[in-house]
Formats: C-alpha cells, sequence, structure tokens
C-alpha cells in the first residue's frame, strides 16, 4: 500500500511544481487530517464539481487528482453559498485530499502537451515558449509532421487520437481543408496566447476566441478547437496507466461524472 507523502512524491516526481507558471495554483489544495495516511483509493478528474466529489465519496476514494485547481482564486470564507466552497467543505468533511497539477502536467516533458501533440505524426517537437530552469520543458509544442498531411485529414486524425465525436476548424481560405500540413502547435485548454504569433500550418487547442480565430486563419493557419476540458480529459487515460505502475496496489479511477460543461444541441426535425 502507499502512503499519502509517497503519493504526493510521485505526483511531483512526474510533473515537478517548479514548472508551473506563475499565476497558477498547483499542488495540494486540501491535506487529510492524517498526512501518513494509506491511500488505497484515488480518483482523476478534469475538473472537480459537485458530482465529481460525490463520486469520490461513493467509491471511497481518499484522494481526488484534479487537473484545474478548484481553489484558484482566494478564498476569503467557506460556507454553503458557492459551489466550489461546497467542495472543499465536502471534501475536509470526508477527509478527501485534493492535488491538482494544472500548468506542470502541461509543460512537462511526456506530459499534457506532448500527448495533445501526439494527435499527429511528427519528427520533432520542441515547446513553445521554454522554461526558464528546464528548457526541454514549457509551453505549448511546435512540431513538425512526418510527412504533409492534408488539412481535412490531419482533423480526423486529431478527432480520433482525443476519442472526440467532433471539433470546430476553421480552415486556411486559400484551400479550404486541401492544403497539406507541414507544421501545427499545439496548447491545451485556451491556448491563445501561447500561440499568437507562432509561425505553424495548423494550431490545435481548447479554445480560442472568435476575432483570435480570424486573425490566425488569415495569416494562413488552419485553427482546429476541441473544447477546453475536451483538449485535456483524454490524457486521463495515459497519465492513468503511469501512476498504476508506480502505486500498483493502489485503484486509480478516471471520474465518470467528469465532463466538458458545453454539450452540443441539434435542432430538433432539421432536413
Amino acid at each position: 500500500m502507499a502512503t499519502f507523502p509517497e503519493v504526493i512524491a510521485r505526483l511531483r516526481e512526474f510533473a515537478p511544481e517548479m514548472l508551473a507558471e506563475k499565476w497558477d495554483n498547483v499542488g495540494l489544495l486540501v491535506e487529510p487530517r492524517n498526512t501518513t495516511s494509506t491511500i488505497t483509493n484515488i480518483l482523476l478528474t478534469i475538473d472537480l464539481t459537485e458530482a465529481v466529489v460525490a463520486e469520490a465519496r461513493e467509491n471511497g476514494a481518499q484522494m481526488i487528482i484534479s487537473y484545474h485547481p478548484p481553489i484558484f482564486a482566494p478564498l476569503k470564507r467557506l460556507t454553503q453559498a458557492s459551489w466550489k466552497e461546497r467542495i472543499v467543505i465536502d471534501c475536509i468533511r470526508n477527509d478527501i485530499a485534493i492535488y491538482s497539477p494544472h500548468t506542470c502536467w502541461d509543460n512537462v516533458t511526456n506530459g499534457m502537451n506532448d500527448w495533445l501533440a501526439a494527435s499527429l505524426p511528427y519528427v520533432d517537437s520542441r515547446p513553445i515558449l521554454e522554461h526558464s530552469v528546464k528548457p526541454l520543458c514549457g509551453a505549448g509544442r511546435l512540431c513538425t509532421v512526418k510527412d504533409p498531411i492534408p488539412e481535412r485529414d490531419a482533423v480526423q486524425l486529431i478527432v480520433k487520437h482525443m476519442q472526440l465525436d467532433c471539433a470546430m476548424v476553421s480552415f486556411a481560405p486559400s484551400e479550404q481543408g486541401n492544403r497539406l500540413i507541414r507544421s501545427y502547435a499545439v496548447c491545451a485548454g485556451s491556448g491563445a496566447s501561447v500561440l499568437k504569433g507562432v509561425q505553424a500550418d495548423m494550431y490545435i487547442t481548447g479554445e480560442m476566441s472568435h476575432h483570435e480565430v480570424l486573425e490566425a486563419t488569415s495569416n494562413g493557419t488552419c485553427v482546429v478547437l476541441l473544447g477546453h476540458s475536451n483538449s485535456e480529459r483524454a490524457f486521463l487515460s495515459e497519465f492513468k496507466y503511469t501512476l498504476s505502475c508506480w502505486l500498483n496496489d493502489v485503484t486509480i479511477r478516471i471520474s465518470k461524472s467528469d465532463r466538458d460543461p458545453m454539450q452540443l444541441a441539434l435542432r430538433e426535425n432539421a432536413k
């Protein structure tokens, strides 16, 4: 069995907290009463919602690894008025620890952005914004494909890799899906600030604003938007395998309640 300190050590070994962006709030956010307790059950999620906390309770999880930190802006009080405050209260009441890696996972080698980059076959990949201490780590990835791929074929490979049914695509205006992709840049989540000005045939990210998409396509870059958390969620299966190899006596589950808050609504009786 793994102790709580051993689990924390493994998480930090995979993605040191020093890799996080300065604005982020990563690491151990809620600590259990007994800091040397045994951990037998961990729940993985992208977003920590009340439904996910309920799922953790029902499955007897002693720890939640929530990619997005549920405590980001400082909490001035803990009341029942706010859903984020209720989450923290519920976890403390049920002695469930919360650990959030967020941009540690984004920036580390073999982390979130490397997983997103693997949606297309590439011959080289490097961080768009290198980390000051670990230059092989950093925000985003800029990749060169192994063999040029038509835009529409590239989109199909991306959707399949990310285990999604669809994606939003803005093709470069000159070719409308037929241009060959030779380079691409990725950034999980909201990638506009990282991708801005990057010279690549395609951007792959979770979300960008309307005007940011217009800017990119006007410069000849195809934009593929997967949805903020949908650009991140498939990585949980990869991380589950990694963590299971380190903690082979611990039950590790991926939340079934965790999902992107935005869903497609189809018009009824559409012809």
